[in-house]
């Protein structure tokens, strides 16, 4: 297994949609450790193939409750979410970071149930039903597939104060990356 560097907004594949997988062979398995591996020593709970620079279509994911965690690869992922509650954002509970913003939290709206089908490296189809934290890892993962950052969802005063953080730290440009364990970055 091998450590990856981790893409900062701003590279050009960050940006694009990613491509299906076609087979899942030893490449894609020996991919998906590599980036378990970078997720944990980030640390994250989750990270999609774009943020190490590879376009395609998956993701692995790490949530963990006091009964269980839950680990997880999904290829070629398909998400259906519920309706966004009402409910008025709290800027602590709806809170994400992005390790391709490193440092950076705001708080985001996102639907509270998700319905991740995808597949696993045996190449067998399965589903997820989630809520909460884990719904919400399932769709910022899956907006990476698409070509989209957390960021580009964000709405006034965080989409300004997100721009201004990216400014200061001299991101949206390509070729910005860092290396979990290696480089040290504020929580």
């Amino acid at each position: 297994m091998t450590l990856k560097t981790i893409l900062i907004t701003g590279d050009p594949v960050l940006h694009t949609r990613a491509l299906e997988v076609p087979v899942v062979d030893d490449y894609i398995r020996e991919l998906v450790q590599d980036m378990f591996e970078t997720m944990d020593a980030a640390p994250g709970v989750g990270l999609a193939a774009t943020q190490i620079g590879v376009g395609l279509r998956i993701f692995v994911y790490a949530y963990g409750t006091d009964d269980e965690e839950i680990r997880g690869v999904a290829i070629n992922p398909e998400l259906s979410i519920s309706e966004f509650s009402d409910e008025p954002l709290d800027e602590e509970a709806d809170a994400e970071g992005c390790l391709s913003i490193p440092g950076e939290r705001f708080p985001l709206k996102r639907a509270n149930r998700a319905l991740l089908m995808a597949t696993d490296l045996e190449g067998q189809d399965y589903q997820i039903e989630a809520e909460g934290w884990l719904a919400r890892i399932f769709q910022h993962e899956f907006d990476h597939l698409e070509g989209m950052l957390y960021a580009d969802r964000l709405v006034k005063p965080h989409k300004r104060q997100m721009k201004k953080a990216i400014k200061e730290n001299n991101w949206g440009v390509p070729g910005l990356s860092w290396l979990p364990g290696k480089d040290y970055l504020e929580p």
